[in-house]
Order: C-alpha cells, then structure tokens, then sequence
C-alpha cells in the first residue's frame, strides 16, 4: 500500500472513532439541560440528580472526545498538505472560529457547571449548562461548514494554484451546509436519547432508582421518537438536493449503473458486479426511487455510466466512480438502522401513555443493545457521505490523490496508523470502563435510598 491509501485508512479510522463521542456530547448536553430545567421550574430534587447522574457519563464522552478530535486537525498538516495548502485560506476562518468561540465556550461553561452546584444561583448555573449544549451545536456548525465546502465549493475564487475565500457569507450560506447541519444535528439528538433511554431500561429491569429512571426514560423516548422521524424527513430532502449537487453519489448509493426508466424502483439489497458494472441480482420497491428523488413516481434517476461520460467531458479523462459497494451498502445501513430506531422509539412511547413500560420487558431489554442503534446510522452515513463523494477530496475542485502530502513515506504512515489504533484501543477500553463503573454504581445513595422505602425492600 502508497501513503495515499495509508493516509486514507488512517484519516477514515480516527474520523469515525472521534465521531462516536461528538453525537453523544450534542445530543446529552440538551437533555441534561431539558432535565435541570425542569428541577428549577418544578423544584424537584429528582430533575437534579437526574442532571448530575448523566452529567458524570458526558463529562466521561466530553473529555475522551476532546482527545480525540485533536489528531484531526493535526493530520490536515500532516499526511494531507497539498490538501491543507489548498484550502487553508478558505478553512482557516470557520475552524478558527470553531476553536475561539465555540470550543471554549462549552468547555469553559462545563466547568462552571461541574463545580458550580453549590456556589451558583440556580438561574446562573442552569445558564451554564445551556451555554455548554449552544457551545456544542456551535462547534458542529463551524465544522460543517468546512465540510460542506469540500462537498459543494462556494464563496471561493483560484488564486496561485489554490481556493482562497471570496465570500464568507456564501460560505456559511452554502446549501449543502444548511442541509447537512440540521441532519447531523438531529442524529446527535437522537443519539443522546438512545443512550439515556437504553441505560434507563437497564434500571428499569432491575427495579433501581425508579424515580429516577422512569423520568429519565419518559423524557428520552419521547426526543429519540422526534429525531428519529425529523432525521428521515431532513434526510429524504437531503437525498434530494444531491440529485442536483452530486448525482454520482447518488447512483453509487442506488448502485444504478444505468439512467432509470421513467418510474424507477428502489432497491433495496442487490449483488453487485462493479468489474462489469451490473447487478448480479435485486430485490426492489416499484417507483420507490422516483418517490425518493422527486416526491412523485415519475421521474428518471440518472446512472453511473452516463454521468462518468459527463464528468469526462467536463474534467478530463479519469474514473469518477466512488466504490460502489460501500457507498450502496453504507446507505442501506443507515437508512435500516433509522427505520429500527423509528420503530423502538415508537412503541416506547406507546408503552408509555398505557403505562406498560415496565411491564415490557422484552422491549427494555431490546433497548439496551439499542444503543448502538444511532452510532451505526451516524458512521454509515457519513462513511457514504465521504465515499460517496470519491475521487474527490473537495468536489470538482481537487482529487484526493492530488491532496496527499508527497513528501511523507508509506512507513512513517504506517507506523502512526498503528500508533494512533493502538491509543485509541486504549482509550475505547477506558471509555467504557468508566461508562460501566459509573453506570452501575448509579445515581446518588439517597436515590437507592428513596426507591428502597417505596418498595419496602432494603437498599442493597
């Protein structure tokens, strides 16, 4: 393997492992603040051991996250300096932006937070926690911003050989960014309410610290139930406005070698041929991808063949086709995911409003292992959303193989690639240990304490 394919993979795995932890930091920061909300609206002690209880589990997922995502602006410079030369000029504000403002922001009022509890009016510290959620979204937002240019360039002109701002205001008005961020954010969204939920279950089925965790798990099923559904929506008009940005992406994503017939099915898994450009085989939904792409049943979806003899003619000769197989299958396992989560999220709702959540104990225990719902649909889809969009590291602008740093060796990437899996193995294990040691430890003694009494039963 050349640097180009090391720097890939190496870039691919630390990106997907630091996203495991940005979601969860999003999504838990505003249910811990809806929770001490309603302790200094409702003066109940309950709303705030709630808040500290799922305060401890995002300062854990808060502290490894930082870690993690240090190393990506550090490989920009690294293994990707043609890359980072290229679009440096244009990177430079919003990153910068994301690191002064945003950053420090939710870190500085995460520890006003945390040691404040005591010292601070409760308006005062309730602020803090809400300033740490807003810190977070603003954080997405900046970084969004860089990637949606590497997706759909505005606001730029080519000078010297490289993309130097021309526009800040087109570049934040960018419309890939104004569909991307509202998708991402949502996953956050639902991604907290996962957790939140399948750890509620977890009590629930034990029958520890009830107060607690019936509030807790009434609160996140009903924001997994909104996410869930608002990201499938964002995301079918996100799917659509890349009809019009990057066809090919969506054809590799339908693995639809050639244009449609006017009422174009779905498919919905297939065996695919990508030597010979065919499907060996389809299992697909009548119209189904007309409906995706147009909101009607009529509509022709261009294929793969076709737009790779428009992007010849328009960039030069060269292969323009992302791999087919990841982009069509990473799809796929987004949009399945999505659809359990929908599901799951539904019937907790339901069990809820008859009061039979505690008596569906399958379903509780369906929602622990459903965590790790919303982490599958964030890394699927943004591994089709980076695939999807190869040859190109910035669309239409730079190729990737043009971005990698020339004068750094296959072995020195290599051996960095097994360093960094090597430490981030490392961190994952202390993740989550800590995750289960304060898990199973639970909320406050006097919660134990409280639930003991109404059951009549001991504490443990």
């Amino acid at each position: 393997m050349d640097n180009l394919i090391l720097a890939r993979w190496q870039f691919g795995i630390t990106t997907v492992y630091h996203f495991f932890f940005v979601p969860l930091t999003i999504g838990l920061a505003f249910l811990i603040a809806f929770m001490e909300t309603l302790y200094v609206v409702k003066k109940d002690e309950t709303y705030k051991r709630m808040a500290k209880f799922w305060g401890k589990l995002f300062l854990i997922n808060f502290a490894v996250g930082v870690v993690t995502g240090i190393m990506q602006e550090f490989q920009f410079g690294m293994n990707w300096s043609n890359y980072s030369r290229f679009v440096g000029d244009v990177f430079g504000a919003p990153l910068a932006i994301e690191a002064l403002l945003a950053f420090f922001l939710e870190s500085t009022f995460l520890g006003v937070w945390l040691f404040g509890w005591d010292k601070l009016s409760k308006g005062v510290h309730l602020a803090s926690i809400w300033l740490v959620a807003i810190g977070t979204t603003i954080s997405a937002f900046w970084i969004l911003t860089a990637n949606a240019f590497m997706q759909h360039p505005v606001g730029y002109v080519l000078r010297n050989g490289h993309a130097e701002m021309a526009s800040f205001g087109q570049l934040i008005g960018n419309e890939q960014l104004w569909w991307e961020f509202p998708h991402v954010w949502l996953g956050a969204i639902a991604t907290g309410a996962f957790f939140v939920a399948g750890i509620s279950a977890y009590y629930l089925l034990r029958r520890r610290a009830l107060d607690v965790f019936r509030r807790s798990f009434a609160i996140s099923i009903v924001a997994a139930v909104v996410s869930s559904i608002l990201v499938a929506v964002v995301g079918h008009d996100q799917a659509q406005y890349l009809m019009v940005a990057q066809p090919m992406k969506m054809a590799a994503s339908e693995a639809l070698w050639n244009t449609s017939p006017d009422e174009a099915p779905w498919t919905v898994v297939a065996g695919i041929d990508t030597a010979r450009h065919r499907n060996t085989w389809e299992i697909e939904i009548p119209d189904a991808l007309s409906i995706l792409a147009y909101n009607r049943i009529h509509g022709r979806v261009p294929g793969i063949n076709q737009l790779q003899a428009q992007l010849e003619q328009k960039y030069g000769p060269g292969n323009y086709i992302p791999p087919v197989r990841t982009t069509f299958w990473s799809f796929r396992i987004m949009v399945f995911a999505g659809f359990a989560m929908i599901g799951l999220a539904l019937y907790g709702v339901f069990a809820l409003i008859r009061d039979k959540l505690e008596q569906s104990r399958r379903y509780l225990r369906w929602m622990i292992p459903a965590i790790a719902l919303p982490y599958i649909a964030n890394t699927a889809g943004w591994i089709m959303t980076e695939i999807g969009r190869q040859p190109w590291v910035v669309y239409g602008l730079q190729l990737t193989k043009d971005g990698v740093s020339p004068t750094v060796p296959a072995g020195q990437v290599l051996l960095t690639l097994l360093g960094f899996t090597v430490v981030y193995g490392v961190l994952a294990a202390a993740d989550v240990y800590l995750f289960v040691h304060f898990v199973r430890r639970g909320p406050e003694p006097e919660d134990e304490a409280s639930d003991a009494v109404q059951l009549n039963v001991a504490p443990l």
